[in-house]
């Protein structure tokens, strides 16, 4: 029923009720009105229901506590994680990352592990790159360091060097380079050879001070397809041993006929070739024998 207020008014000197106006207010939301509200208001609060039950949901999968998510805990010195993995979708950006006191740190990834290491302007001053098949590093100047701090190899764009004192090479090959090599000592392993080969080209051993060839318990060979030159600029040529051969001098014709003991003369032309003449009571040896030896 409709609220019907009704307005009586007083005459001065009577009593008697006035007129009742015929007006009707109509308070509140009626019809399709209150019923669209009434639906606002209950979709209003499922909402608010289906949003606290999947922040609770979230929470208790994420495990967020007031310390952190789950094992990995905030605190003021960095993120730490107790126990299991961590896997990041995107860049990481850390000043520092160390594992746990009782685990290695392990960095693992499907198609390749990158580490950039930028400046305050954002450009990339060094890179590491580890993919399937091969393994990058570009930097300036490259320092590996020993545990107590000794430099093991360094490397730039001028040079390489090696710390320790003795580099090995285990390879079947050895080692092949392209240009000069400066060592001080260069040695083989024990019971096997040591070679210097230079397939297509010359091989070239200087030093200021002097080169020795040592071998305690073997043989010293030198081999060429065209000449070994034995050069001295101020000094002698010494050949110090017990026994001097050379079996593949040429034999000359002439000297003594009838040395029934066999013994030889080693001349010496001025050209400073060397050939055999028979050896006789005084020097066979003349410098015609160079001329008639085609060799000379």
């Amino acid at each position: 029923q409709m609220v019907r207020e009704q307005y009586v008014t007083t005459t001065q000197g009577s009593s008697s009720p006035g007129p009742v106006p015929d007006n009707v207010y109509k308070i509140g939301i009626y019809g399709w009105r209150k019923r669209c509200l009434y639906l606002f208001v209950l979709l209003l609060i499922i909402i608010l229901v289906v949003n606290f039950a999947l922040t609770i949901w979230i929470v208790r999968v994420m495990w967020f506590n007031t310390g952190g998510m789950g094992l990995l805990q905030v605190n003021s010195d960095g993120v730490k994680l107790d126990e299991g993995e961590s896997d990041f979708l995107f860049p990481v950006y850390a000043q520092e990352i160390h594992s746990r006191e009782d685990a290695s740190l392990l960095v693992h990834s499907s198609e390749n592990v990158s580490l950039n290491a930028r400046n305050e302007n954002g450009d990339v001053t060094g890179r590491i790159s580890v993919g399937p098949t091969e393994a990058q590093g570009h930097t300036r100047n490259l320092l590996i360091n020993s545990h107590n701090d000794n430099m093991l190899f360094t490397a730039d764009g001028g040079q390489t060097v090696i710390g320790p004192d003795k580099l090995r090479v285990t390879g079947p090959e050895g080692a092949l380079f392209q240009h000069s090599v400066e060592v001080p000592l260069l040695k083989s392993e024990p019971l096997k050879d040591l070679r210097l080969e230079s397939p297509t080209r010359s091989l070239t051993v200087e030093a200021p001070k002097g080169v020795h060839f040592k071998a305690l318990a073997g043989n010293i060979e030198a081999a060429s397809n065209m000449d070994i030159v034995l050069q001295s600029t101020i000094g002698l040529l010494v050949l110090d041993a017990e026994t001097v051969r050379m079996p593949s001098l040429p034999q000359s014709g002439e000297g003594v006929s009838g040395n029934a003991q066999g013994l030889y003369e080693v001349c010496a032309c001025p050209s400073g070739k060397l050939f055999l003449s028979k050896a006789g009571v005084t020097s066979t040896c003349a410098y015609i024998l160079c001329n008639i030896i085609l060799w000379c």
